[in-house]
């Protein structure tokens, strides 16, 4: 195992009537200091530094849990993943991890990771396009939010998308919320990625309105989509 990499008994290549003899190891290298324990069956080997031990970064730690069999099954959302995109400077004290198949509830240090249930089924494939359609979503609840600035971001990372994973991101927004879909909409317009403009704006009712604090300075396209 490398140096502050995490993992589980699952990962140590031994049969199920050994897990008893290597829990006994595990602990005896713990009482050592050659390993640590993250939380309840999950382990690591410190990495050392000038500054002394490094406890491994929040992603490593919260790997286990987005992953079953080496296949991503769930993502950080929430304010962790505006924290990362950096929509926000704001700093979470609970982690939301994403997932269709488990319910992630644990403690990481001081942090409580919480569940919330995805729209789709993760998978290494699609959880960038998920993170996406979430950020979208949350938009307006996202605290310390300068929309401008947000926008800019959300927009770069969308037109940068290749034309199957944009076609997959407009498929997963159907998924979504009715502001999403608008959202999207209005920004593919200023990407000048709007072939789906049309079946877009078929699944929103023309008559609502999506209160999102987004004017036509912030997206020149907002007014159009019924964003306010």
């Amino acid at each position: 195992m490398k140096d502050g990499i995490t993992f589980k008994y699952q990962q140590l290549g031994i049969t199920p009537d050994e897990y008893g003899a290597a829990a006994k190891a595990i602990e005896r290298l713990i009482r050592q200091g050659i390993i640590r324990r993250a939380t309840t069956g999950v382990f690591y080997k410190p990495k050392q530094s000038t500054f002394g031990e490094l406890r491994p970064r929040e992603e490593e730690l919260l790997k286990p849990y987005l992953f079953e069999d080496n296949k991503r099954i769930a993502y950080v959302t929430g304010l962790g993943l505006s924290n990362r995109l950096g929509l926000t400077t704001q700093v979470p004290k609970t982690i939301k991890v994403a997932s269709k198949s488990r319910r992630v509830t644990t403690r990481i240090g001081q942090v409580a990771v919480k569940p919330v249930t995805s729209y789709v089924e993760v998978s290494n494939e699609n959880y960038r396009l998920l993170e996406l359609l979430d950020a979208l979503k949350d938009f307006k609840t996202i605290p310390d939010l300068y929309k401008e600035s947000a926008i800019t971001i959300l927009r770069n990372k969308i037109k940068t998308l290749e034309i199957a994973d944009l076609a997959r991101l407009i498929r997963y927004s159907y998924k979504y919320p009715p502001r999403t879909r608008a959202f999207l909409g209005a920004i593919l317009a200023e990407t000048k990625k709007s072939e789906n403009d049309m079946a877009l704006r078929e699944s929103l009712n023309p008559l609502t309105s999506y209160k999102l604090g987004i004017n036509s300075k912030m997206l020149p396209s907002a007014t159009k989509w019924n964003i306010e």
